[in-house]
């Protein structure tokens, strides 16, 4: 018996013409890790949340079909029933928390379905030592970081026990050890208790071996259903689509026949030619051939100089901790460390929002604390980590008028190519909180570019983004930079800051650790280091780079046929 049945749904939005699920029929067994891929408004959220009831119980439109849950139909199934059956975490924790501390907030569930006191605090306290959130039980939700209210939102829910688990892309906003420890335990529960998880993921190089069935989609419809992982990554290959990770990916463009999906997988298909390995003196060489191919950092006065900066909210404890730094004009840094480490209060604090307890942050030698946040606006660019904080007006294109507006900038020329170069010219007539994550990141980030900016701020700007549209987002930020104008970004898509970023700085507890060029920050790390940098250690130095990676397997074997892009 399937635990969960879906026979012929189709669901439309409200006030939308085209279907977001298009005649889907799906059956998944108990016990089963199914992963579902596809790209940005393909129809995986809406897939989780009609399976939760939630399309159109919540979200209104117009379904049609039958879903069983257990053999019973979705429809008469009493709520009370269905949250202790099927758990869901939503891709916006804050959609999903409504209590004020965390304690509070797993034990909501919990005490609506009248569970006994006793059992209460033996989940609460099983959840939170299971997600490093015992620290945190006292805290109040708004106080947390993204991050942190990620981990919030799916204690909640484990702490219901679901014999089924919905996860819309749960590791957005952690970072990657965070997102590894979650990912396992998901994994755990799946192996040791039994529990069926349907998840949805973008960061495939953190999941996509832990599935043993994988769903792609793509325009509503279910394109490709297979337990086979290995021929999954053949035909991706084959039909040149980005639904496997990066190390993949990697394996396919060189030509291999065998695609791996693991590091270790990858290691074992190159040991063999390990013999062709340069000497250390060569390799030493060719790492610093690499480093000297980034673009150099501007030598004229930094847009931004940090000096000795402390700042907290009003608490005992300092959440930034002497900070000093500088960017220069044309950089492209990257701001990476534990959720909760202060990254995007740093953000915070240098795009005048906050301002420091001691030293200061000058934009281009003036300091902020005798600047107006409208002043330092048309200097710096800063795009928060949730989209819907820039999105309140009817239409993408009115979004970036009121920026305009807002700032007295006159130029209105600019609202056309910057639609064009983010790709969301067709969406300039419609409600951008209709579009889906991935568009509406695209037009926050708009709203951001249209003061021409001489610095841009981004806090995780690669949420809820599938490959594609990060290989768009990159170039675009890349094309930016080109112009002069200097990046400075928060993330913890460590693969996309070895592709794209030319610096990294790493916060740990408030303090900068270390700044410095990518090749020396995110090799030889643990978790900090992308799929290809883990791929080639001990064998070559400095790689971080797909098109550095395929350069490197060419060397290593001659026989097989490959073709270097």
């Amino acid at each position: 018996m399937a635990d969960i049945k879906i026979q012929n749904l189709t669901y439309t939005y409200p006030e939308k013409k085209e279907k977001s699920l298009n005649n889907i029929n799906l059956e998944i067994f108990p016990g089963e890790f199914v992963l579902v891929v596809g790209g940005s408004g393909s129809g995986k959220s809406s897939l989780i949340r009609s399976i939760a009831g939630l399309a159109p119980n919540f979200y209104g439109g117009k379904s049609t079909g039958n879903i069983n849950i257990k053999n019973k139909n979705l429809k008469k199934i009493d709520r009370r029933d269905l949250v202790q059956t099927l758990g869901i975490v939503f891709q916006n924790p804050e959609s999903q928390l409504v209590m004020t501390d965390t304690e509070q907030e797993i034990a909501f569930g919990l005490e609506n379905i009248e569970m006994p006191e006793k059992i209460i605090k033996r989940r609460i306290m099983e959840v939170t030592s299971a997600l490093s959130l015992s620290n945190f039980k006292n805290s109040f939700i708004t106080q947390l970081s993204g991050g942190q209210k990620q981990k919030v939102a799916l204690a909640s829910v484990l702490a219901m026990q679901p014999d089924i688990l919905l996860l819309d892309e749960p590791t957005s906003q952690l970072d990657p050890i965070a997102g590894e420890e979650i990912l396992t335990m998901v994994r755990r529960l799946n192996e040791e208790n039994g529990t069926t998880v349907v998840l949805v993921e973008q960061k495939l190089e953190r999941c996509f071996h832990f599935a043993d069935r994988i769903l792609i989609m793509e325009n509503g419809e279910i394109i490709k259903d297979s337990k086979d992982i290995s021929e999954i990554g053949k035909w991706s290959a084959e039909k040149n689509k980005s639904y496997i990770p990066p190390l993949s990916q990697l394996f396919a463009k060189a030509g291999y026949d065998h695609i791996p999906l693991t590091v270790k997988e990858g290691r074992n298909l190159i040991n063999r030619e390990k013999n062709n390995v340069y000497n250390k003196e060569e390799k030493r060489k060719t790492c610093e051939s690499r480093k000297r191919k980034l673009k150099p950092a501007s030598k004229e006065n930094p847009i931004l100089s940090i000096k000795n900066m402390w700042f907290n909210y009003k608490t005992k404890e300092e959440i930034l901790k002497n900070i000093n730094l500088e960017i220069e004009k044309g950089s492209f840094t990257v701001i990476m460390g534990e959720n909760g480490g202060g990254k995007t209060t740093l953000l915070k604090t240098i795009s005048g929002l906050l301002k420091p307890t001691k030293g200061k942050v000058e934009i281009q030698g003036k300091n902020t604390k005798k600047l107006q946040v409208e002043e330092i606006a048309k200097e710096i660019g800063y795009l928060s980590q949730n989209p819907k904080d820039y999105l309140f007006l009817p239409t993408v294109r009115e979004e970036i008028q009121f920026t305009l507006d807002n700032l007295q900038i006159e130029n209105r020329e600019n609202i056309d190519k910057i639609l064009e170069q983010l790709e969301i010219k067709k969406f300039a007539d419609l409600n951008p909180r209709d579009l889906s994550t991935g568009e509406r990141q695209r037009v926050a980030l708009s709203t951001v570019l249209a003061s021409n900016p001489k610095m841009l701020l981004l806090d995780e700007p690669t949420r809820g983004l599938d490959y594609d549209l990060k290989e768009k987002l990159g170039k675009i930020l890349k094309e930016l930079q080109k112009q002069g104008t200097a990046i400075l970004m928060v993330a913890h898509d460590v693969e996309f800051a070895a592709e794209y970023a030319d610096e990294v700085v790493l916060l740990y507890e408030g303090s900068i650790i270390e700044k410095g060029n990518k090749q020396d920050l995110l090799t030889k790390s643990t978790f900090y280091s992308p799929q290809i940098s883990r791929l080639f250690s001990d064998y070559e130095d400095g790689i971080v780079t797909v098109q550095q990676g395929l350069e490197a397997l060419s060397k290593y074997n001659q026989e097989v046929k490959h073709e270097i892009i």
